[in-house]
């Protein structure tokens, strides 16, 4: 009986690129692979025909065991600046892409596989990935999803049947990651530190054909293209400030030109709210820390503008003059963001010059009583449909003197919009979401799955934070920060 064909229909662009921009290398097989979860929501969007395999092939597909056909497997070359310290040489040292398809919107689509094996960008690694790290990236990158963020996605996660050593023995698996593309800030870098002109060039010109082709009849493409990429940075760290996501590792070979959040690491959504809040194990020094963002965002756009240096228009002095105008015009571009945003989740639907100085004003109490981020906007939603639920608010405020005052403030700036309180509750029930993956309750889900074999709370919270803007019954306990003794206060690379 002939075997069906798992259909793949890969168009691979980046592969068509020279040589020196990856290194062809194939997934390394596993000896035991096994299926935690297939997203197939994602699976209907991106076009991809499994229904005629066995889940049997779908797992070896899954596990880098089985290459589809018309996937061209490699490893691209990148550098990057890690925590300010330019490595010259990183790469894909655990994941391998395997192609490019074209989604059911015409949206051209990488699948990789991350732990997929070592590369010759490994490095001293193993190529592998932990199963913890890897439910953690599906859960937070689906998360990210739902809220409406820019986000690199999980299709799968298999188990490997194999260990993988790190501070103790792991169960290895492996993730497939769907992304508008891993091209990165550090791709750009990897050849301007080599003085290779030609190669930023080309990369520049494949990004904007794929990612940017209405700066294509600029007058100077390449200035466009900061510009674009600027303008995307600046909307996704503006719509992560809005939800207390902190990135952790905002390296510049962990910021993609598309645009996605991508690497989900050491990242976590933070509880009760201020400003240097840091999670990450690593971030010994706050760099990354919540309110360190925009600012570093800004720094690793810098060194992206200066990759381009030389292809815009023979980098002439009005020309760098030109790129570093751009970025010094990224904070205004954030804060246009970021203010739009934080309106809408205060419910204002117009705009005043003092509406800034009341958003400063409720963060300031918020950080001065250590208020819960998330359930202080979703709290405010009732309070804007009646102003006799402002008590469930003021109760998250040590300081509840502050809060009414500020509370005085708000609701004299509501009277001035036109919107009905139904109709602005309605609304910010759509800005402020009313679950996020609290770091408790995904570590809660990871130890039952690595320590017990336990999916159950990995599924479960899933299914919670697929409509996080929605009241639902069984969101109980999901919306609520962690007790004393549940508190994270450390998140790990897993790398």
């Amino acid at each position: 009986m002939t075997q069906q064909t798992i259909r793949f229909t890969f168009d691979n662009s980046y592969r068509r690129l020279p040589d020196r921009f990856h290194a062809r290398t194939s997934p390394t097989p596993v000896a035991a692979p096994g299926l935690i979860k297939l997203n197939a929501a994602l699976l209907e969007e991106l076009g991809l025909d499994l229904s005629s395999s066995t889940q049997e092939r779908a797992v070896r597909l899954f596990a880098g065991n089985e290459i589809p056909e018309g996937a061209d497997p490699l490893a691209m070359a990148y550098a990057g600046h890690q925590f300010g310290n330019f490595v010259p040489q990183l790469g894909d040292g655990r994941a391998i892409l395997l192609g490019e398809v074209i989604d059911r919107t015409g949206q051209r689509r990488d699948i990789q596989l991350k732990g997929s094996g070592q590369t010759p960008f490994s490095r001293s690694g193993d190529g592998r990935a932990a199963l913890g790290p890897v439910l953690r990236e599906y859960i937070l990158g689906e998360a990210m999803h739902a809220l409406g963020i820019p986000t690199t996605r999980a299709l799968a996660v298999v188990t490997t049947g194999e260990p993988v050593y790190r501070e103790t023995i792991l169960p290895g698996a492996i993730l497939t990651r769907v992304a508008s593309s891993h091209i990165r800030v550090g791709t750009f870098q990897y050849f301007a530190s080599r003085g290779d002109t030609e190669a930023v060039r080309h990369l520049a010109d494949h990004v904007i054909a794929r990612h940017y082709p209405h700066t294509i009849g600029a007058d100077s493409p390449y200035l466009a293209l900061i510009e674009a990429v600027l303008e995307q940075q600046a909307a996704l760290v503006a719509a992560w400030m809005h939800v207390g996501f902190i990135h952790g590792v905002m390296n510049t070979d962990n910021m993609a030109i598309s645009g996605e959040t991508i690497d989900y690491g050491p990242c976590a959504f933070m509880d009760t709210y201020d400003p240097a809040t840091v999670y990450s194990s690593i971030d010994h020094g706050g760099r990354y820390a919540y309110g360190n963002q925009p600012g570093i965002a800004q720094w690793n756009l810098a060194r992206f503008a200066e990759t381009l240096l030389p292809v815009i228009d023979d980098a002439s002095d009005a020309a760098i003059q030109q790129a570093t105008d751009l970025i010094r015009g990224f904070f205004g571009r954030y804060e246009e963001h970021w203010t739009t945003g934080m309106r809408g989740k205060l419910g204002l639907a117009t705009n005043e010059p003092e509406d800034v100085d009341l958003i400063h004003g409720l963060l300031d109490v918020m950080k001065t009583s250590g208020a819960d981020f998330t359930l202080t906007f979703r709290r405010l939603c009732d309070a804007a449909a009646d102003p006799a639920a402002d008590g469930w608010v003021r109760d998250l405020f040590v300081d509840r003197h502050a809060f009414d005052a500020w509370a005085v403030q708000w609701r004299a700036r509501l009277e001035r919009d036109p919107q009905s309180p139904a109709e602005r509750a309605e609304h910010m029930r759509r800005t402020n979401p009313a679950v996020i993956p609290r770091n408790h309750r995904v570590e809660q889900a990871l130890n039952a799955a690595v320590e017990q074999s336990d999916c159950g709370p990995f599924e479960t919270i899933l299914r919670v934070l697929e409509r996080p803007y929605e009241d639902r019954p069984e969101l109980a306990g999901y919306t609520d920060p962690p007790q004393e003794n549940e508190r994270v206060l450390r998140t790990f690379c897993g790398t």
